[in-house]
């Protein structure tokens, strides 16, 4: 493998494409005055193999740009063409073109004419021995000169770094730090593996309760079921009952309906009599009353006879005539008295019987107002459901 032809355009001072002649697989020598390319030359090689231009900012990207007369260069590439005969690069074709683009705002690159990330790109450069540990398949300018310098150290230090112990180390090293962590991991692993079979152990018993609570659980809703039943059909058979005793009620209701209506139909006979009653008692009242009036009256009229009769028979001078006509006045008053008194004695028993009438009759209207009550208040009791389904 080795570079066979590299091409630049608009890479600091190649403005225009330049593409160099097929290039010598053993060694080349690039000559030159001051100023015609040289370290650009090496430049735009480093520029697509190596890690020198990396990260590049605005001002940078500029800098790589052609500064000169003219029109103003906007992107530049370089394009190095490998000859891979010998299959370094795994493309599986004779050559393998890597090319770099470079603009103010961009900065791409392409493998084989096909744009292509830089990841990518390292990774092929890598696969053929471009090693970004071991960069020293480019020694730039003065490279040589500061080896002849340095000290023995400093001189196995770099063969070292050539020659790719350093790399070995670093990445034994990190080799071992992944050992001891997958170390530390496993050990992590194998505790948290205890746990959780001793975890596991305990699900199982745990797993056990749980079925013997499933069975149980089965049981006991099978039980409650049954019991469920054996109740609902004791209820069935208690509204069916209810429905018996409702239907009785409302016969008897019905029997009680009636005989409300009988009773305030007897009441509605009742009380005009009873109104009649009270105005002949009332009536009675007043006769008795006057009876009584006229009776003290007649007391009176012969508590004065007497006392004339008295002085009549003291006063014996009267004729025998004047005292027979007294005794005849006193005897007519004495059976007008009996009389009264006898008128006033059938009062009283009208009266009386009256008013016991009045009173049987006001006790049998009480007894029947009580039994209408009671009857109102069962019917509006069993008015609270309109049908049986709601009463349920």
């Amino acid at each position: 493998m080795h570079i066979k032809r590299i091409t630049i355009q608009g890479f600091k001072s190649y403005k225009d494409e330049t593409t160099t002649d097929p290039l010598s697989p053993h060694h080349n020598v690039v000559v030159g005055r001051n100023g015609s390319g040289k370290s650009n030359f090496f430049a735009a090689v480093r520029f697509v193999l190596s890690d020198a231009y990396t990260s590049l900012g605005r001002e940078e990207r500029q800098a790589l740009l052609h500064e000169g007369t003219g029109p103003s260069t906007m992107s530049a590439f370089v394009e190095v063409v490998f000859d891979n005969s010998d299959n370094r690069f795994p493309t599986g074709k004779e050559e393998t073109v890597v090319r770099r683009t470079v603009g103010l705002k961009k900065d791409d690159y392409s493998l084989d004419r096909k744009s292509s990330t830089k990841a990518e790109i390292n990774s092929l450069l890598e696969s053929a021995g471009f090693s970004r540990s071991n960069p020293y398949y480019i020694v730039p300018q003065g490279r040589v000169t500061s080896l002849t310098h340095a000290k023995d150290s400093e001189r196995l230090a770099l063969l070292k770094e050539v020659a790719g112990t350093r790399v070995y180390e670093s990445r034994r090293e990190s080799s071992l730090k992944i050992i001891e962590e997958t170390e530390r991991t496993r050990g992590k692993i194998s505790e948290d593996l205890a746990l959780i079979e001793e975890r596991l152990g305990e699900l199982d018993s745990e797993k056990e309760e749980l079925d013997k609570y499933r069975t149980l659980d089965r049981e006991r809703r099978c039980l409650e079921y049954a019991i469920y039943s054996l109740e609902q059909e004791d209820v069935v058979e208690q509204l069916d009952e209810i429905d018996i005793r409702r239907e009785q009620l409302v016969v008897a209701v019905n029997t009680r309906q009636e005989a409300t209506s009988e009773l305030e139909r007897q009441v509605g006979t009742l009380e005009p009599e009873i109104r009649a009653a009270k105005q002949a008692l009332e009536m009675l009242s007043i006769d008795r009353e006057q009876l009584a009036s006229e009776a003290e009256e007649l007391a009176r009229a012969r508590a004065q006879i007497e006392s004339s009769v008295q002085d009549l028979e003291q006063d014996r001078t009267l004729g025998r005539d004047s005292i027979t006509e007294l005794r005849r006045t006193v005897d007519g008053l004495n059976r007008d008295i009996r009389k009264r008194e006898t008128e006033l004695a059938r009062a009283t028993a009208d009266y009386e019987k009256a008013f016991a009438a009045e009173t049987q009759l006001r006790e049998q209207f009480e007894i029947a107002d009580q039994q209408r009550k009671s009857l109102l208040q069962k019917q509006g009791r069993s008015g609270h459901f309109s049908n049986k389904k709601e009463r349920d």
